[in-house]
């Protein structure tokens, strides 16, 4: 994955996002920090960044995928 960083951004980001909607652990860090009242707005932030990180790793693969196919012509 160390080739494509794209790809590696892409994943990364979609699994904290993942992370961050399914596990109450940010709810936790931010009520450890006192800013709890600002978990309201979570879904609004990180849906729409899982969604951007996800099309993000597709661009990536499908940006390998022709880049491969590319090279074999060659």
């Amino acid at each position: 994955m160390a080739q494509n960083p794209l790809l590696a951004t892409g994943i990364i980001g979609f699994v904290i996002s993942m992370l961050g909607c399914v596990t109450p652990a940010l709810v936790g860090l931010l009520a450890a920090i006192g800013i709890s009242g600002s978990a309201g707005w979570l879904d609004y932030v990180l849906l729409p960044a899982m969604a951007i990180f996800a099309a993000l790793t597709a661009y990536a693969i499908v940006c390998q995928r022709r880049w491969q196919r590319l090279s074999n012509l060659k």
